[in-house]
Order: structure tokens, then C-alpha cells, then sequence
């Protein structure tokens, strides 16, 4: 074993150890699992879907931390710093009691090899065991099926939203992938799917594996009423609650999701009516439409698929009148940018794109032909995504708005440009 010192040392080896970044299957990672005997005695939680399970993750943290229980919650990807994706306590594991998981996963691993996610996920769960956490929350990666955190056995399972992307992965269409995310339910126990129109492929999955299905409109649901809303999952409701903190029409029902989660296993963890409200009003989820204090106004969105972007369209359109509004805009190559121009195009007066210098991203160049085939005529291309975002804000006057969207490498670089300005 090569000696590695820091955090960093220990991510770029991982980042070399498996020949593939992506490998989907279970067998591999659960065999250092069952060398590791790492097997969760707390309640766990796991939440996949398209769009919204970062949220909904952040949701059902703040309720549960508000009540009183310890947590920990496994996410991805970060967007500043890895120690993001494993929080205990609402707060990023510090660098040392991740390197010790990752000393224990390389002990135990053999010459079994680990893609950079699963050496994650295992250390997520290995921090949380030795943390002895009172609940353990699992976001899935990718899909679902074959994602590593679902060699963990959830008490609860929640499929948030299904639509595109990943599509080389997990299929081009709904039916495929809402197969693919069913397959985090479990024989006998809660699954919530909290999308409206749940995919045949899913309800069948539910259904012949014996799984307890809770449908959002049919067995849960919400009724908001001006600045409150009230939450019912069958004959219970809890009343009087605070809309969300975090902005977004598409955010109530996140957080009716994370409600039923919560009501699925209240034998285990009863969270009282004061919890709920507090871990509403002050959960943080930094990225998914943030507005930045100060003007002009600012939002950092992470949406990067056709689904989530629409999301953003119509949660910019419950904002105030802008004058002029800027869109700084980067995309990875392998994601629907045709889609998502098309729908975010006529929310846009002008674009400032970039290029991400990465293996998956693409060029300035290109972002910015795309834009132009699309009937976009106000476009500037820039080197990087922070002179982009420096070339917003010196334009920008305090009546407009600047939205960065795109791609979690799209906020990251603007957030570490606002932290460190040139």
C-alpha cells in the first residue's frame, strides 16, 4: 500500500485505483463490506431520485437533527469540499475521521478495486458506524439497482422523481429507469415514490417483491394554504407547518416525501410536531436555487437535466422583476444541452458561458454554438466559468439578475471565484 498522508492523497489514489470511474454492480464493494462486517445497527434511510434527493437528504437531516437524534448523511457530489458528502450533525466529517475510514477499507479490501464512489460510500457508513450515529441517510449516486449504497439495507426507501438522464446508464426512457430506482425497495418494508406519475416498470417492481408501496396523491400528500401548508399520509396529519427554506415551488413536495419517510419509521424515530417545523425553517441545502443575499439578485442552481431545469424556469418566474437577467451557464458533454437551452432559453436576456476543463466537459466554443443554433443572440464565451462570472458581475447593475446553472462544477468554480476573487 502506497502511503497517503491527506485527504487530497487519498482521493487522487482513488481516482487511479479502479480502471473505470463508473462501474455499476454490487458484488465487488459488497465483498469489502462483508470483509469490513460493516453492518449499520441504526435506522437507515435511502433516497434516490432524478432531481430532488439532495433536497429531500437535507430535509429529513434538519427534521431529525431538530429532534434530538445524532445523524449522518452520505450525499453527492460535493461542491467545495469532499468532506461535504459525508455530514454528521449537519456538519462536514473532518478530514481525519475520513482518512481513518479509508485506512480501513484499504486493510480490508485485498485486491479488490474500488471505484472513487464506492470507496465513499463504504467510508460514509464506516465514519457513521464509529460516530455511532442515531440514523443513517443514503443518497444514491446513480440509478438505484446497481448503485453501491444499495448494498445497505434500508428501513425506508424513497424513489423522489423519475425522468432523463444518465440515459447511457440507466436507459433512455421513464419505464427503464424507474426500474432501475425501484430497486432500493425492499421485500415487506416502506416505499415511497413521491413522483406523480410513477412509472409502470416501478409500480410492477413494488408489487412482485412484496415491498410496502406508499404512493404520493393516493396514500400521502400536501395542502398548502397561503404561507402554510398541512402534510396527511392516510387518516394522520400534522397542520400548520412552514414552507420550506429552501425556494422552490417543487421543494413542497421534497418535503412532503421526507414527511412520509419520516412517518414510515416513526416506531423508531418519533419526530414531534415542533421538529418538523424547526428543521423546515432551517434547513440549508447550498446550490439548489440559492438566492445569494444582495444585489443584483443571484442564484447558484446545480440542475443539469432537462427535469431539473424546468424546475428552475418556473421558480424564477415567482421572483422579482428583473431588468436584465444574465445566465452564466456551463454543461458537461454528456448531458441534454439542446433539451435544456430550449426550455431555459426565454428566461435569459444574456449568456455568459465557459468551458468546464475537465474529461467530460466541453468547450466555451461549443456551449456557445449551441446557444446560437438555438435562436440565442445575446452570447459571450469566456475561458473559464470564474471570468465568466466576473464578467456578470461587472456588467450586472443592482435591478438585474445573474443565475449560475448548469452543472455542479458550474456553481463549484463560481463559489470558489466569491470565496477567492482575483
Amino acid at each position: 500500500m502506497t502511503t497517503k498522508k491527506t485527504l487530497d492523497d487519498w482521493l487522487r489514489w482513488q481516482e487511479t485505483l479502479h480502471l473505470s470511474a463508473i462501474d455499476m454492480g454490487l458484488a465487488r464493494v459488497a465483498r469489502v463490506r462483508d470483509a469490513m462486517n460493516l453492518k449499520p445497527a441504526c435506522p437507515v434511510i435511502m433516497v434516490a431520485g432524478t432531481n430532488g434527493k439532495g433536497s429531500t437528504c437535507a430535509m429529513l437531516s434538519s427534521m431529525l437533527r431538530a429532534a434530538g437524534y445524532k445523524v449522518g448523511a452520505y450525499t453527492s457530489p460535493h461542491i467545495l469540499r469532499y468532506n461535504e458528502r459525508i455530514a454528521i450533525d449537519l456538519k462536514p466529517a473532518a478530514d481525519e475521521r475520513i482518512i481513518q475510514s479509508f485506512e480501513a477499507i484499504d486493510a480490508a479490501r485485498g485486491d479488490t478495486t474500488l471505484t472513487y464512489f464506492e470507496f465513499g460510500t463504504l467510508a460514509a457508513v464506516h465514519s457513521f458506524v464509529a460516530e455511532k450515529v442515531d440514523v443513517i441517510i443514503l443518497e444514491v449516486g446513480l440509478g438505484g439497482r446497481l448503485d453501491a449504497v444499495n448494498i445497505f439495507e434500508p428501513d425506508v426507501s424513497v424513489v423522489v422523481s423519475v425522468d432523463l438522464d444518465h440515459q447511457a446508464i440507466l436507459g433512455d426512457n421513464r419505464e427503464d429507469i424507474g426500474f432501475e430506482k425501484a430497486g432500493i425497495y425492499r421485500a415487506g418494508k416502506p416505499a415511497i415514490c413521491v413522483d406523480a406519475e410513477p412509472p409502470k416498470r416501478l409500480l410492477e417492481h413494488a408489487a412482485a417483491i412484496g415491498a410496502d408501496l406508499r404512493l404520493y396523491g393516493r396514500d400521502f400528500g400536501f395542502t398548502r394554504m397561503d404561507n402554510q401548508w398541512s402534510f396527511r399520509h392516510g387518516d394522520h396529519a400534522r397542520h400548520a407547518l412552514p414552507i420550506p427554506a429552501l425556494r422552490g415551488g417543487y421543494q413542497m413536495v421534497n418535503a412532503c416525501g421526507a414527511l412520509a419517510a419520516l412517518e414510515a419509521i416513526k416506531d423508531k424515530l418519533p419526530v414531534g410536531i415542533g421538529a418538523v417545523k424547526q428543521g423546515l425553517v432551517e434547513v440549508e441545502w447550498p446550490g439548489r436555487f440559492q438566492v445569494l443575499p444582495g444585489r443584483p439578485a443571484v442564484v447558484l442552481d446545480v440542475g443539469h437535466n432537462p427535469h431539473a431545469v424546468k424546475a428552475m424556469t418556473a421558480a424564477l418566474k415567482q421572483l422579482p422583476y428583473a431588468e436584465t437577467r444574465y445566465a452564466v451557464f456551463s454543461m458537461l458533454a454528456d448531458k441534454d444541452m439542446a433539451a435544456v437551452i430550449e426550455l431555459a432559453k426565454g428566461e435569459f436576456d444574456r449568456w455568459l458561458v465557459a468551458g468546464l476543463d475537465m474529461p467530460r466537459g466541453q468547450s466555451g466554443a461549443a456551449i456557445a454554438a449551441a446557444l446560437k443554433q438555438a435562436g440565442v443572440s445575446h452570447v459571450e464565451s469566456y475561458d473559464s466559468v470564474a471570468q465568466a462570472w466576473s464578467a456578470a458581475l461587472s456588467q450586472a447593475g443592482d435591478n438585474d439578475r445573474i443565475v449560475v446553472f448548469g452543472s455542479f462544477h458550474t456553481v463549484a468554480e463560481v463559489e470558489a471565484a466569491r470565496r477567492h476573487p482575483v
